[in-house]
């Protein structure tokens, strides 16, 4: 059984927006879904991130102010609400849970994460 499911991906134009989700497995042990994104041939990039008890962080200062990370604890779902999409946000992007001390570190690192999901694919065009 998969541990983290995304949904939510497609094809916008350019101003659009899009809202993903990451459902996540109720026998998931963490305390932090991170959102990360990746363009083939580059790194993962972390997004943002949000822990059980509320505290948020921002990965990339490229999307402050057009993305909002939120959840709703009694569904086991962390949402992406992406607004005022640009091309460049095109990327497949993934969710991530881990089990952190105190919840999501303020420094957002792909090799600190174990779960992944699957990916759900965002294109964007101009």
């Amino acid at each position: 059984q998969a541990q983290l499911v995304e949904s939510g991906g497609g094809s916008v134009q350019a101003g659009g927006s899009l809202r993903l989700s990451c459902a996540a497995s109720v026998f998931l042990r963490r305390n932090c879904i991170t959102w990360f994104r990746q363009v083939p041939g580059n790194e993962r990039e972390g997004v943002a991130g949000i822990s059980t008890n509320g505290a948020i962080t921002y990965g990339t200062d490229s999307v402050k102010g057009r993305f909002t990370i939120s959840q709703d604890n009694a569904k086991n779902t962390v949402y992406l609400q992406m607004d005022s999409l640009k091309p460049e946000d095109t990327a497949m992007y993934y969710c991530a849970a881990a089990q952190f001390i105190g919840g999501c570190y303020p420094r957002i690192r792909r090799d600190d994460f174990v779960y992944w999901g699957q990916g759900t694919q965002v294109i964007v065009s101009s």
